[in-house]
């Protein structure tokens, strides 16, 4: 390439690395709850509350779905839109005894919240000492 075509680039771009959607399931009901909670007894659940209408929580979850790095399977990921579900916010503060916040990402393992973070604390990492 010229040193007119590196200066105002040749129009060709380098094809991006398009990255799998992560497996979110997204929490709708209070049953669903108890299924969390049944299902840490055999692998870890992570619960990632966002509150869509705030930038913060947007580029938290943005950031955390670009680098994470878990195994398919090694984990059961949820999303809950607190915003429209907020009874179902408050009852995951009270049955996994977590202060609120947002956005917040609590770990469930066992039957017991084993870690819980917020805003530029919240990423795939610290998954892994879970696993």
């Amino acid at each position: 390439m010229g040193i007119l075509g590196k200066i105002f680039g040749s129009g060709e771009k380098e094809p991006k690395e398009e990255k799998e959607a992560l497996p979110w399931k997204q929490i709708t009901s209070m049953e669903q709850l108890s299924k969390i909670n049944e299902a840490s007894a055999t692998k870890p659940q992570v619960i990632f509350k966002h509150s869509t209408r705030c930038g913060i929580s947007r580029m938290v979850i943005r950031n955390f779905e670009s680098s994470f790095d878990i195994d398919e399977g090694k984990i059961d990921l949820y999303y809950l839109d607190l915003l429209s579900y907020r009874d179902i916010s408050s009852e995951i503060a009270s049955r996994f005894q977590v202060f609120h916040e947002s956005p917040q990402l609590i770990i469930v393992k066992n039957g017991a919240t084993v870690h819980h973070s917020s805003h530029s604390m919240i990423t795939p990492q610290v998954i892994h000492e879970f696993i």
